[in-house]
């Protein structure tokens, strides 16, 4: 028996930028040798594209691909993508038909456990998606290290991270990366996001609540979330932040999913639960009536962080606490998403888990890295701090809530003889740092684009704000977060060309150069043959 498959093919995808540069990215490192690369590409990033284009990429060569998910739903999504470029698949999944002289082979994790002729099937590419899963698998790591250790691994993941000790870098080599998700959000990629809290006394309590495996005991979660006050001052609080909006809301267990729909089905809105017993065609009918508008409230427990794919949802509710910094930005992630056929204008996140509290925003993250477990290196979450009149989350740093214009007042405060606005030295502060900030990462774009140098920078800014700039404002400040290699190969000309004018040492040079990109790996720039 064959599931059920779309109807017409559809046209090959238009990839952006970003995407053909992590692509090229990725065939640089190849061609330094590297058997074993992570792909991080964050939500809305447009991992299934690239993974298509490498499939498609990968059958161009005539090379055969072994493409794992870990989750039913994922094989079709991943088929589409196939199709899309026009790629000849066979399927190593329960319902689908198999043909081993496919040069894609689209393999369940748990079907492959059943089955054993795929580990005799020559693959030069194993493709591993949600890779932060499917590589610590027990299949995962046979195909690693035993039936295909010759192959090309690649690991796709939007996050990176795990619970636990051992992490994806202990089984990848390197990685090569999307922008962040701020970065996306500046070019229209993706939506701004605004983040609301709940009064203390309606947010979940821990106490008691243990902890296994690294996360917090679901048994013990049931009884802290799944209690009648919370379940409807959830309901509240859409009703009073977010009505109207399309939502999905992430539960405990499926039991706590079906008690918040009937309450919001009780309040006169539309609502539906989604577990993992709900059969896929179910599941697919559901997200069109979510999408459509006819349902406005959609609740899960452990369905809809990986693999659901609705654009036009706006609001999520956080109602299950976790330490999984993973989960927390792949839920939050479901509603990163662009919409403008729908009217969406941003993402909005009610927490009553005090998640943003504990594990941070998708926008803090600065930089991607492969973690191992003797380099975590996990990304600390930003102070955060909840507006005490509606309920807004933010930085810390933030003197002035952007929803209602709450100020948070410090001494001594300056007051204007006309009362109109009430602001503190040290958002005085803020802003005029803010102000040199801008003015000089402006200004050595600026004298970068003229071949002036970067010291002409530093005098202009002095002789503007009678101080010397913060050394560490230049990190990023020309090329941006993610600076690929013509960024870091075209910058260190630049340095050279400026040194040999005006007698600078090859010292200065790499100084320069450190201080725009960071240290890191500027000897294979520098002396590469």
């Amino acid at each position: 028996m064959q599931a059920e498959r779309p109807q017409s093919p559809l046209p090959p995808p238009a990839l952006r930028s970003y995407q053909n540069q992590l692509i090229k990215d990725l065939y640089i490192k190849l061609g330094q040798g590297y058997r074993r690369v992570a792909i991080i590409a964050g939500t809305g990033a447009g991992k299934t594209v690239i993974g298509g284009k490498i499939c498609a990429d990968t059958a161009t060569r005539g090379l055969r691909l072994m493409f794992l998910v870990h989750l039913d739903v994922l094989v079709g999504q991943t088929y589409q993508k196939m199709q899309a470029f026009g790629l000849r698949c066979g399927f190593i999944k329960a319902g689908w038909r198999e043909d081993p002289e496919a040069p894609i082979q689209i393999a369940s994790i748990q079907t492959m456990e059943k089955r054993s002729w795929w580990r005799n099937w020559r693959a030069d590419v194993v493709f591993f998606d949600e890779g932060h899963t499917t590589v610590f698998s027990q299949i995962g790591q046979e195909i690693i290290y035993r039936t295909h250790a010759q192959a090309i691994h690649l690991a796709m993941t939007a996050t990176p991270y795990r619970l636990g000790r051992e992490q994806l870098g202990d089984h990848m080599q390197t990685f090569v990366a999307s922008p962040v998700p701020a970065e996306l959000q500046r070019l229209g990629y993706l939506a701004p996001m605004e983040y609301y809290g709940v009064p203390v006394d309606s947010q979940i309590q821990l106490n008691g609540v243990r902890t296994v495996a690294g996360d917090f005991d679901e048994r013990d979660l049931k009884n802290a979330c799944d209690r009648p006050e919370l379940v409807q001052r959830i309901v509240e609080e859409w009703h009073r932040l977010t009505p109207g909006k399309r939502t999905i809301a992430f539960c405990v267990d499926i039991e706590h999913a079906r008690h918040v729909a009937e309450a919001f089905t009780a309040s006169g809105v539309s609502a539906a639960v989604v577990d993992g017993s709900t059969p896929i065609r179910e599941r697919q009918r559901l997200y069109r009536r979510l999408g459509a508008g006819e349902l406005l409230v959609l609740t899960s427990c452990n369905v809809i962080s990986i693999g659901f794919d609705e654009p036009s949802v706006e609001v999520g509710l956080l109602l299950r606490p976790t330490q999984s910094r993973a989960l927390h930005f792949q839920q939050i992630g479901r509603l990163m998403r662009i919409s403008p056929s729908t009217g969406k204008t941003c993402g909005i996140v009610l927490d009553q888990a005090n998640n943003l509290h504990r594990l941070g925003f998708p926008e803090d993250v600065k930089e991607y890295r492969l973690p191992s477990s003797q380099e975590p290196g996990d990304h600390p979450a930003s102070p955060t701090k909840q507006c005490p009149n509606c309920n807004r989350l933010m930085w810390g740093f933030v003197m002035i809530c952007p929803s209602c214009g709450y100020i948070w007042k410090t001494e001594p405060q300056i007051v204007t003889d006309t009362l109109v606005e009430v602001y503190s030295e040290e958002l005085l502060r803020q802003r005029e740092l803010r102000k040199m900030y801008n003015f000089f990462r402006e200004q050595r774009q600026k004298n970068f684009r003229e071949g002036a140098s970067p010291n002409w920078t530093k005098r202009v800014f002095f002789e503007r704000f009678n101080c010397s700039p913060d050394p560490s404002w230049c990190l990023g400040a020309i090329f941006g977060d993610v600076p690929t290699l013509e960024d870091k190969y075209a910058y260190r000309d630049y340095l050279f060309r400026i040194a040999k004018h005006q007698g600078k040492s090859i010292v200065w040079v790499i100084e320069e150069f450190q201080q725009e990109f960071g240290p890191g790996n500027w000897k294979e720039i520098f002396f590469e043959t």
